[in-house]
């Protein structure tokens, strides 16, 4: 059973057991959180799709970890005019580990 839900204006994957990382989220670690933003949940060949969301569907699951991603690197350059800035940066990650798909 998998669910697909949506955190931060993005879509992710949920299986139960399995770990994702979404953008950052307020909480602390050893948290407990429930998301209502359940879009699809499937069960081998049967899947039930939300108009936009499944009623009645949650996901739960548990802080991991906050953390920072990797450096990226964002250069800007125009020619002839001698203008160049260089910037990093790191965006922050919450890891998630899906507990349970409820429907």
């Amino acid at each position: 059973m998998y669910a697909i839900i949506r955190s931060g204006g993005k879509q992710y994957r949920a299986e139960v057991g399995a770990t994702i990382d979404v953008d950052r989220l307020p909480q602390e670690i050893g948290d407990t959180i429930e998301i209502f933003d359940v879009l699809l949940v499937a069960d081998g060949e049967d899947a039930r799709i939300g108009q936009p969301r499944v009623d009645g569907a949650l996901v739960s699951a548990t802080v991991v970890e906050q953390f920072r991603g990797k450096k990226i690197i964002v250069y800007k350059y125009r020619q002839r005019t001698n203008y160049r800035r260089k910037l990093g940066h790191r965006q922050y990650y919450t890891r998630l580990r899906i507990d349970d798909i409820k429907v």
